[in-house]
């Protein structure tokens, strides 16, 4: 099947040819570990993903080689480090920093169901790299030393600009430059550049400036040379990094090894906004995957929901993160699971066959469908259409079709088919924890079927064994031992204040449903002029 994809530099969509189909080569720009990756970052590392998983299907998996590196240094950190350790010396506390927000984001993107990367470059492990590189850079004229530093010339390199589509002139008149007198020229950019005392500091390359750390740009040229070569298939990135990132990269790269390109395509995802607003720590809207994972809008979100409402975009679209696309998107795994888990129910026991629906879909490639939507540029919204349509015929064999598409997009996990739902506190009482999440599977198809009979059923089955069913939303479950009055309260409160919304919209449908869980959880409600007030039935 023919792969298309847009390139940034070209600006149009054209045939993905590798340079090497036997070693087809992706670098993407990584996380500045200094603290928690917010959910812009988790765009591109679930975009870049979904490419990964594309091309290991094309090409086969150690056919494909995806490099994501880490910027282990830079003055964020050094901020960062002696802000949290002030009594340290700062080189220890910066690798303080570096390992806690280094694990925290591996723990985040793998919940997002991203593949760890084939190989993960820290720049403080490659700074050898970048001084040849540099090195090369001064060699060939392209780069200067001046009062300690090593700057590149822009104006050694005629094209440059071409990635952002501005010449020269305009990048001066828009861009906001460092000012400082040892530039030739205002738009020259930092590849090496004297250390402040206590900070990580090298010797220089060849002893020609001061002992010190690398620019930004140049670790990234570095580490893609190590890895993928001179020149290599696709680098991708956030839409904000075209420039100057990309284009510096471009310009070291290029000048440093004499070739006409560093990489075949240039790949960018659009920018990312919270409830129609510009994310930032000002506006209050600014929020981490973690934040996200386990607590907004009260409540924990399962990362195959997450990534569900990432791809429902294109690419290269800005996307609108909102509370109530993640709603819906949290109930939709939950119905395709739903599905899946029901047509592998054992008439007899009533027990869900997991061994089962993991080897089918673990024999099985993903869909036409979805591979042909995924070479137009990874349209991932088309692919989800694909899905869509397969759900909604509602047949054994395409539901299982669907299941292999939702784990081949990095959607759906083991853990996500066995746990979808939340269960905390679930001890021998109910025997093993599979055993309650039969019980818990059973509510939720029964909610789900209406049949609010056997859904109470359910309830007093956990309630004898001195569980609990706390209902955090439509898509989520809490089984909790023993009571937990606060909790429930709040779930309470959160669920009638939706059902307020729904009949402010005169959405009645959706009113009554939520009125009968409810009901089922013990809750009356009482409709005044003033509102809605609750109570546990006597």
């Amino acid at each position: 099947m023919e792969l298309k994809l847009y390139d940034t530099l070209t600006r149009d969509k054209r045939v993905f040819v590798p340079l090497d189909p036997n070693n087809v080569r992706m670098y993407v720009c990584g996380p500045t570990v200094y603290d928690f990756a917010h959910i812009g970052n988790a765009r591109p590392v679930i975009v870049f993903d979904v490419l990964f998983r594309l091309l290991r299907h094309l090409y086969g998996a150690d056919h494909v080689t995806y490099v994501r590196n880490i910027t282990d240094v830079d003055d964020k950190i050094n901020a960062r480090a002696a802000e949290e350790y002030p009594g340290l010396p700062l080189n220890e506390a910066i690798r303080k920093i570096t390992e806690k927000t280094d694990k925290q984001f591996h723990d985040d993107v793998a919940a997002l169901g991203c593949l760890p990367p084939t190989v993960e470059p820290r720049a403080t492990e490659h700074i050898a790299e970048m001084k040849a590189l540099i090195e090369r850079l001064v060699a060939s004229g392209n780069a200067y030393v001046a009062d300690g530093n090593v700057l590149f010339s822009v104006r050694s390199m005629p094209d440059y600009g071409k990635l952002a589509k501005r010449s020269l002139d305009e990048m001066i008149a828009g861009a906001r430059v460092e000012v400082a007198p040892y530039k030739r020229d205002p738009m020259d950019f930092i590849l090496w550049k004297p250390s402040k005392p206590g900070e990580p500091a090298w010797p220089s390359p060849a002893g020609i400036a001061a002992p010190g750390r690398p620019g930004w740009h140049i670790e990234c040229s570095a580490m893609s040379w190590k890895y993928l070569g001179e020149m290599f298939d696709v680098h991708g990135g956030g839409i904000d990094l075209v420039f100057p990132h990309h284009e510096d990269e471009i310009a070291q790269s290029r000048c440093a090894f004499h070739t006409p390109l560093m990489a075949n395509f240039w790949m960018h995802n659009g920018f990312l906004q919270v409830e129609g607003e510009k994310m930032a720590k000002s506006l209050g809207n600014f929020v981490t995957i973690r934040e996200m994972l386990h607590n907004w809008h009260g409540r924990t979100w399962p990362g195959a929901a997450l990534r569900w409402a990432m791809l429902q975009m294109h690419y290269r679209e800005p996307i609108d993160w909102t509370h109530g696309n993640l709603v819906r998107s949290a109930d939709e795994i939950l119905q395709i699971l739903n599905l899946v888990r029901g047509f592998h129910r054992d008439p007899n026991t009533g027990k869900i066959n997991f061994d089962r629906i993991f080897s089918e879909i673990d024999s099985g490639n993903p869909s036409e469908a979805v591979v042909s939507a995924l070479c137009d540029d990874l349209n991932t919204s088309r692919a989800i259409t694909a899905i869509r349509a397969s759900k909604m015929k509602r047949e054994r064999g395409l539901t299982i079709q669907l299941a292999r598409d939702l784990a081949f997009l990095g959607v759906l996990k083991r853990n996500d088919i066995l746990y979808y739902s939340m269960f905390h506190g679930v001890e021998s009482n109910v025997g093993d924890k599979h055993e309650a999440m039969n019980i818990a599977v059973d509510y939720e198809m029964a909610r789900a079927n209406g049949d609010f009979q056997f859904a109470s059923s359910l309830v007093e089955t956990l309630a004898n064994a001195g569980l609990r069913i706390i209902e955090t939303d439509p898509s989520s479950l809490l089984i909790s031992k023993g009571a937990d009055e606060r909790a429930f309260e709040r779930v309470v409160k959160a669920r009638v204040a939706a059902r307020d919304a729904a009949r402010r919209a005169k959405n009645f449908a959706e009113s009554d449903r939520i009125r009968d869980e409810l009901k089922q959880m013990g809750v009356v409600l009482h409709d005044t002029k003033d509102g809605t007030t609750w109570e546990i039935a006597r």
